[in-house]
Formats: structure tokens, sequence, C-alpha cells
């Protein structure tokens, strides 16, 4: 990837991080640090990977995208928008009662969104479902789902590689965002869900290994995966919880708590220096 386009991404990934702290800071709540460490992979995949058409939400050859950590919804939310799916001003009714932007996504209600999203481990159960389903009607749409580290811990999603894996769903691509931390402290900690890649790698999946704020190796790791075939990619992305927030960084306290009004300012204030 040329540096003028990895300037353009990285200027779309401050805007879409811009969002999220609005976003959060707006409803008083939210998941603020994980919406963070997936901003790059978001605004790689609407902005360069996905055949999508924001004035077509439903196209029928569309790729399609799951958000399985669906309480990260401010990132998913703020990528859409700045896409074109709906407005930006929209951002700050997050989780207002009369708001069709909700905690969690809801496919019924907000375009651009594939699968609603909410019990962890459903989403990428779903994006099985959808690959399989075009594997059978011999569609060449690919699907994409992100996972959290912490919602790796949960069996479903054990199922769900298993299935991915005997059905040889080479059209699916799950994304885990390896942050390190979930909410009650780090992964290792928790309920050690590693080591990740052996892992996926026994469940019969294409394993890549990426650091996921890194343009070209995000742009390296989507190619590579469209090129296996007979068994499912998983990107291992590791990533930063509150990228580009500095008090954010690599803190669990940010996992579901939303800044104040001097908190905001400052993450604001940061966020805007980043711009190249």
């Amino acid at each position: 990837m040329n540096e003028a386009r990895i300037r353009e991404l990285k200027n779309i990934a401050n805007d879409v991080r811009i969002g999220i702290i609005d976003a959060t800071h707006a409803a008083k709540s939210g998941h603020p640090g994980g919406s963070l460490s997936i901003a790059d992979i978001l605004t790689y995949l609407y902005f360069e990977k996905l055949n999508i058409d924001p004035q077509n939400p439903k196209m029928e050859n569309r790729d399609r995208f799951v958000l399985s950590k669906g309480h990260t919804a401010p990132a998913l939310y703020s990528t859409l928008a700045h896409r074109g799916f709906f407005p930006v001003e929209d951002l700050i009714t997050l989780r207002k009662i009369d708001s069709y932007l909700q905690g969690h996504p809801d496919m019924n209600k907000i375009p651009g969104v594939d699968m609603s999203a909410g019990s962890l481990g459903l989403g990428i159960s779903s994006a099985c479902g959808m690959a399989l389903a075009g594997k059978i009607d011999n569609k060449d749409y690919r699907v994409y789902t992100i996972i959290g580290d912490g919602e790796s811990e949960e069996g479903q999603v054990w199922e769900a590689a298993m299935f991915a894996s005997h059905y040889k769903l080479d059209n699916l691509c799950v994304i885990l965002d390896l942050n390190g931390l979930q909410i009650d402290g780090p992964i290792t900690e928790v309920m050690n869900p590693t080591p990740h890649d052996k892992k996926f790698e026994a469940f019969g999946f294409h394993v890549i290994t990426i650091d996921g704020h890194d343009f070209n190796e995000i742009e390296a790791a989507f190619a590579e995966a469209e090129t296996v075939k007979g068994q499912p990619t998983v990107i291992i992305a590791k990533t930063i919880k509150g990228k580009n927030v500095s008090f954010m960084e690599n803190s669990v306290n940010w996992h579901g708590a939303a800044p104040n009004d001097e908190q905001h300012a400052q993450a604001i204030a940061e966020l805007k220096t980043r711009f190249i």
C-alpha cells in the first residue's frame, strides 16, 4: 500500500476514534477501550476491502460483516457513519431511549448492520451460517467477523470454529482482537484462552498473526486470507485497548466506562493532533 493511502486510512481511523469518544461521552456509558482497539481494522475493511454500497445496504452479493464482540458497537457505528451509511451527527444519540443506535447493533434498524449482536459467541456462529449459505447458493461474497479475546473463552466460539472447519468455509475470515484485556482484567488471569494460534490451527484454521494497527500488515493479511482454499482463516490481530488515547491505553478501567467532560476534552485534543 502506498504511503498516501496509508495516511488517508490513518486519518479516517482517527475520525472513527473521535466518533467513538464523542458517542460514549454523550451516552455516559458504553465500551470505548475495545472500540478503539478495532478502529484500524474496521477502517481498512469498510474503506478498502469490503464489497459494499452505502446507498444499497442490502445489496445481494455484498460482503458480510458481523461484529461478534457486540459491546464495541461504538466502533462499528462510527465506521458506518463515516462510510456514509447514516449521518455522523447521529453518533451522539448512542444508547438514547429513542435512538436507533443502541448498545448493541440491531440489523433491523441500522443501515449497514448485517447481524444483530448481543451475547458473546453468537456473532461468529451467525457468520458461519452466512458463509455456509454463500457456499450453498454459489455466491462469491466473503464473510468477516471480529471476535474479542475475552469472548474466545466462550465455548460457543469453538463450536463455531469446529463448524467452520468441518464445512471448509474458506469464504469466512475471523479476526481476533487480541488486546489482552477483558472486563475483569487480563485475559490470562481471568480464564486464559491462549495460545490462540495453536488452538485455531488445531481446529483446522489457516492462522495469520499481525499488528492490528499496521495498515500494511492488515492489508497483507486480508489478501492472504483470500488465497486460502478449503479451510477458514483467522487473523490474530495484536492490538492495544484504548489505542491512541493516552489515559485509556492498556487500561482495563476503560473496558466499559465513558469519559466525563474533562476526559472527553483531553481525548479529543489528543486525537486531533494525530491527523497527518
